[in-house]
């Protein structure tokens, strides 16, 4: 439906321009254990791929500067909108387990069973090293975009105690997706709700914010709203621990690289970098960017996609 909103200044997809961002070279839909996954591609098809995960409360059209200049080193660039994020279905309940089906059905249907380098930012920083430590073999090496969380300590907790506390994480979670059952999105204009992220990601340029409106976002006849699932809640993604991220990466056994954003921001995991260095695998390290915040990959696409194709090498 049209919108009461005048958009001026979008280009032919209606999307909001951005200096060296690019639309995918291909799309499509992928099945995964029954929730519908948008996939999408920059680069030859017939390149050697490398898969790529965003963050939480993100899409993959966050990578429309990034993604082509790991193209541009000859990839194949797969990513896709995790379940409730961007153009994918939206689910009955979201958990950590079901983020990872949708995953292996991603790897399944990219990789040809061979190890491939892999890129994940925040969220998808931190499942990506859960999933290398339970399947390495699908895994050439693993890039790490600022998503080892370090807040809460652990619990030293009888079991039964420990029981008890995930039962009321179970809970929670349970009491929050029944409250927001029919819940929609709150409409605006495109700058409203570019300026409502920029309060989040305050160190992206409004240009940028913009875009990220027109591509994960749909517009209808009273405003703009993100396609997100207003189920999907800030502090969690169904019972999970921050730290059991950081406890994965000593036995990891592929070239991990961690890259973390020195400034912290309210969309980072505060994570201070010395936590960090001590949990590097044999065949790891971390590289700390002083002057970026957490969206690394967005704020410095160019140091950072540098970082990355010197550390995943040529493609074979």
């Amino acid at each position: 439906m049209a919108s009461t909103y005048d958009d001026p200044g979008l280009d032919e997809h209606g999307e909001s321009p951005f200096p060296e961002a690019e639309r995918p070279d291909r799309s499509y839909d992928l099945p995964a254990h029954g929730v519908r996954i948008a996939v999408y591609e920059w680069g030859d098809a017939d390149a050697p791929p490398l898969m790529m995960m965003h963050g939480g409360f993100d899409f993959a059209r966050t990578f429309d500067v990034f993604a082509p200049k790991l193209a541009a080193g000859g990839w194949r660039v797969v990513a896709w909108d995790q379940r409730g994020h961007g153009s994918s279905e939206h689910a009955a309940l979201y958990s950590w387990d079901g983020d990872m089906r949708d995953t292996l059905a991603v790897f399944d249907h990219v990789s040809g069973g061979r190890p491939i380098p892999v890129v994940g930012h925040s969220k998808g920083g931190a499942l990506m090293t859960q999933l290398a430590d339970a399947q390495p073999h699908r895994f050439r090496c693993l890039v790490n975009m600022d998503g080892i969380p370090y807040k809460r300590n652990i619990p030293d907790l009888a079991e039964h105690e420990r029981t008890t506390m995930l039962a009321k994480d179970l809970a929670g979670w349970l009491d929050h997706r029944r409250r927001t059952a029919t819940s929609s999105r709150k409409p605006g204009s495109l700058d409203e709700l570019a300026e409502r992220r920029g309060r989040m990601n305050p160190r992206l340029p409004h240009e940028w914010l913009r875009r990220l409106v027109t591509t994960g976002g749909f517009r209808s006849d009273d405003g703009w709203r993100w396609k997100i699932d207003p189920a999907l809640r800030f502090g969690g993604f169904g019972p999970w621990r921050p730290e059991w991220t950081l406890m994965r990466i000593p036995g990891l056994p592929m070239p991990f690289l961690g890259i973390l954003g020195g400034q912290m921001e309210e969309m980072g995991w505060g994570t201070p970098p010395d936590k960090v260095v001590p949990y590097m695998p044999l065949d790891g390290r971390c590289d700390v960017l002083d002057d970026v915040g957490h969206f690394v990959h967005i704020e410095q696409p160019d140091r950072v996609s540098a970082l990355v194709l010197d550390f995943i090498g040529a493609p074979s």
